[in-house]
Order: structure tokens, then C-alpha cells, then sequence
């Protein structure tokens, strides 16, 4: 079996996968921080990993795949002030901050579910491993990398600096990192509680008007975002696994932190692999509220955005993502969707010609051949592109056969179909549209029932009342019970 090979971010190299124990491996992929619904940007990363998920479990890996779901301590500014971005939504929204939890992850995972992404093997949430994240804590303080402050601890990264190379993952300088805090982010609020502004929190002393505290030995309080992936990482996966994986956007500081908490705590690096997608861009520009150019997954799904020519159906939008190496940028526009969309039916179409060729008692097709380029392609740092250049070759083989044009035989076109299967379906995911078409229904009803929701979270009654009569008309009853809302196609 040939190997398969990964680009580290951490050593900067391609290098071959050698699993901590194989035939196991340990995936841990940073999942959302879900105080909203999940945008254009948010589909890349679970793509990419569901792609090398599959892909193990292909070359004969058994997988365990965590994916995390941050539900506290991730606050505005992704640094230590500020509000905790769900309890600040749910104050907003007059709601308990697991109810937005649970709200918001609950539309992530319908995200996942239209595009056919496998389910994580476990999925954490950080409010349900606080115990694990104060144990850990615990151990950096005894080991020196740590101190309490006011109730609060925080990692002294200038401590660990002096045996370990803080800023190799993501390539800072610890003394460019100290020239460049200065005094002004003492005077944000707790800096003043560091001995150095680059030392980052392991653990908030909370005031009384924050929602989510829990006790801990120095303050009631709340962990800091960094810990909980060290923590939980660490309970599923222990001391060190295999691929840890998440957008670049996370290389400083969380990946960063992480490898600094883990080494503190342990002596040891949590992954041998840090794998890092890049970021959707749309027409060249990063997606920002300034810019007006986000795109939420409900309205690519509808159609429903000033910057959509169209709506576009979930493979199409994971074929697109499909078409770019998972490392270089990817960048939106209604031409390069619609490319997509053709190419996705090539594939798809050909799928049906299978079905319908003739064999004969010899072939000129040599199945191995195209087994193993389908195989070197993703052996070659997951290139989905190249993958799928060479499936657009097997589509041209595939249709000169359907027209006489090449030979097959009967078992080599059983193999053909197979293999074809394998790529296409197997490892990519992909599925035909008439297959997703009681998905997109699921999808479009769960669209309107957030709508629903958030109109009545509003008080906005006539619209909710409105959705519920037009949807009654054409046949489909709303539900509404404790577990939330469901409904009957009449």
C-alpha cells in the first residue's frame, strides 16, 4: 500500500503518515464556537477532514474523529477580555446560553448533514469537560508554567520560552511577540493581572453579571478557549495522536497555546501531525461584516444574498470546495460555482453510463492502472484537484466505452464500477442530487423553522404566524414540542 503523505504545518515539510499505534488513528479537528449560524467559510474545514477521514478508513485505518463544539469561554475579541461570544447572544436573544448552544449546533450539524459529512466518532463540548480542563490547569501551575492572578490563572509564556520554542508552529519570534504587546495592551481590561501581555488565560475569574461560571480551587470562574481543546484532545485521544487539524486562522494563538499547555503538561507534542486548510475568500476579498460579503450557509442553500446569481445545492458547494487544494485559498464567485456545477454532473452522469456499457471478451481498460493514479493523487497531500482530474479521465474512458469506441470485459467493468463507486462516493462523499433531494427538503423546512424561531424570539408573531399558515396550505404541519419543532408532509 502506498503511504500517504501530509504537509506539517508544524515542521513546515511533507511527510509520510506514521500512526502513533496502526492500524488506529486519532483525528482531533477544532469544530465551531456556535453562537450563530454557520456561513460559507465554515464548510471548507469539515469537507477537508471528512475527505481524509474517508480516505483512512479506505486504506484500511480504523479512525477515531473528534471534532469539539466550543460552547464557553471563546470571548469577542479571541483574547482574554471581553464578553463570552454565547453568553452575549444570549443576552441578546433573552435565552439561556445552552439553549443558543444547542440552537446553533443543531443548524452546524444540518450544515453537515446537506453536504453528507461523516459524523465525528465523539463530540465534545467544552462545558461538559471542565473538570478536565481544571486537572490540567492544576498541573501547569506545579510544573511552573502557570500562575493565579486576582482568581484568575494565566500561562507564563515567558517561563516556558526559556526550554521550549514558543511561535514555532506559527512562526513568531517570542522577542518580536514582546517588542510588539508594548504597554498598550496592559491597559485593556485584565492585562494588568499578567506578568506579560502575551501570557494568555487558562482559567477567568468571572464578575457576578457573567452567566456561565463554574467553582474551581481559585475563583468561580470560566476556562479559557485554549485549554479546552488540550483538554479534551487529551481525554479521547491521549497524551499524543495523530493528526490534530483546523483552519490557518487558528495557528495563532489557539493551535499555538495548545501545543504549549499540552507540552507543559505532559512533556509531550499533543499531535504528530498538524494539518491546516486555508480560507474562502469571496471575488478576492476575506468575508467581513464591513464588507457586506458573508454568505450563510441558508442563503447559499436559497439563493437568498445580494452577492448570489442562484441558489446552489450542497454538492455543488462541496464539489467547489473539492476543486482547490486544501492548503491554497479558495475564492467564491457565481462563475466558478457554476463551473462546479457542470463538472459535478460530468461526474454523476458518467455514474449512470456505467450502468448501460456493453462488455465484450477483452478490454483496453487496465483497471490497476487507474486505481492507483485515483490512489497517488490523495497519497499526495489530500490533492482532491488532481483526484479529480483523474476522474475526469476515467469519465472520458467511461464514455468511449458506452459509444465502442474501448473494449471492456465483464469483470473488469464489475472493478470499473467499483472503483469509480469507491472514489466518487466513498472517499469524496459526494452523492446525486435526486439522493439529496429529501435532504434539501430537511434543509429547506429547517431554514424556515429557524426563521420561524427567530421571528418569535423577536416578537415578531405575525410572521411566525404567517410561516406556519403558508406552510399549512401546501400541506406541511409545524409541530412545536420540547424537543423543539418538527413537521408532517401531508
Amino acid at each position: 500500500m502506498t503511504p500517504l503523505k501530509i504537509y506539517d504545518t508544524y515542521t513546515r515539510e511533507i511527510r509520510p503518515f506514521e500512526p502513533v499505534n496502526a492500524p488506529f488513528v486519532g483525528i482531533y479537528v477544532c469544530g465551531p464556537t456556535v453562537y450563530g449560524h454557520p456561513h460559507l467559510g465554515h464548510a471548507r474545514g469539515p469537507v477537508v477532514f471528512d475527505v481524509l477521514h474517508r480516505f483512512l478508513v479506505h486504506k484500511g485505518y480504523k479512525v477515531r474523529f473528534v471534532r469539539n463544539v466550543t460552547d464557553v469561554g471563546h470571548l469577542v475579541n479571541d483574547a482574554d477580555e471581553g464578553e463570552d461570544k454565547i453568553a452575549k447572544k444570549a443576552k441578546v436573544e433573552q435565552l439561556e446560553p445552552m439553549e443558543i448552544a444547542q440552537f446553533y449546533t443543531d443548524s452546524y450539524h444540518n450544515m453537515l448533514l446537506s453536504m453528507n459529512v461523516k459524523p465525528a466518532s465523539i463530540e465534545p463540548r467544552a462545558s461538559g469537560h471542565i473538570i478536565e480542563q481544571i486537572e490540567m490547569i492544576k498541573t501547569i501551575i506545579d510544573k511552573g508554567f502557570a500562575y493565579e492572578s486576582n482568581g484568575s490563572v494565566y500561562f507564563d509564556v515567558l517561563s516556558y520560552s526559556k526550554s521550549h520554542d514558543y511561535g514555532k508552529l506559527s512562526g513568531r519570534v517570542i522577542e518580536d511577540l514582546i517588542a510588539g504587546a508594548g504597554n498598550e495592551a496592559r491597559e485593556l481590561e485584565g492585562q494588568d493581572e499578567k506578568k506579560n501581555a502575551n501570557d494568555f488565560a487558562l482559567w477567568k475569574k468571572a464578575g457576578p453579571e457573567h452567566i456561565m461560571q463554574w467553582p474551581s480551587p481559585w475563583s468561580n470562574g470560566f476556562p479559557g478557549w485554549h485549554i479546552e481543546c488540550s483538554a479534551m484532545s487529551r481525554k479521547y485521544l491521549g497524551d499524543t495522536f495523530d493528526i490534530h487539524g483546523g483552519g490557518m486562522d487558528l495557528l495563532f494563538p489557539h493551535h499555538e497555546s495548545e501545543i504549549a499547555q499540552s507540552m507543559a503538561c505532559t512533556g509531550h507534542q499533543p499531535a504528530r501531525y498538524w494539518m491546516h486548510h486555508n480560507m474562502i475568500t469571496v471575488n478576492g476579498q476575506k468575508m467581513a461584516k464591513s464588507l457586506n460579503n458573508g454568505i450563510s450557509i441558508d442563503e447559499f442553500f436559497s439563493g437568498n444574498h445580494h452577492l448570489l446569481e442562484k441558489a446552489y445545492s450542497p454538492m455543488t458547494l462541496k464539489f467547489f470546495i473539492l476543486q482547490a487544494h486544501y492548503r491554497g485559498t479558495l475564492d467564491f464567485s457565481n462563475t466558478a460555482l457554476q463551473a462546479s456545477e457542470k463538472g459535478l454532473n460530468r461526474l454523476l452522469t458518467a455514474e449512470d453510463t456505467l450502468q448501460s456499457i456493453k462488455t465484450g471478451n477483452s478490454s483496453d481498460i487496465h483497471i490497476g492502472e487507474l486505481a492507483q493514479k485515483l490512489e497517488n493523487a490523495l497519497n499526495e497531500d489530500l490533492n482532491t484537484p488532481i483526484l479529480i482530474a483523474e476522474l475526469f479521465d476515467v469519465v472520458t474512458k467511461i464514455n468511449q466505452l458506452a459509444s465502442g469506441q474501448l473494449n471492456i470485459s465483464e469483470s473488469d467493468l464489475s472493478e470499473l464500477r467499483k472503483l469509480y463507486s469507491t472514489y466518487v462516493f466513498d472517499i469524496l462523499g459526494l452523492k446525486k442530487e435526486s439522493e439529496a433531494s429529501s435532504e434539501k427538503i430537511q434543509g429547506v423546512m429547517q431554514l424556515l423553522i429557524d426563521l420561524r424561531q427567530e421571528a418569535k424570539q423577536d416578537k415578531n408573531y405575525a410572521l411566525s404566524d404567517t410561516i406556519r399558515k403558508k406552510l399549512s396550505e401546501i400541506g406541511i404541519e409545524l409541530k412545536d414540542g420540547k424537543e423543539g419543532t418538527s413537521f408532517t408532509i401531508n
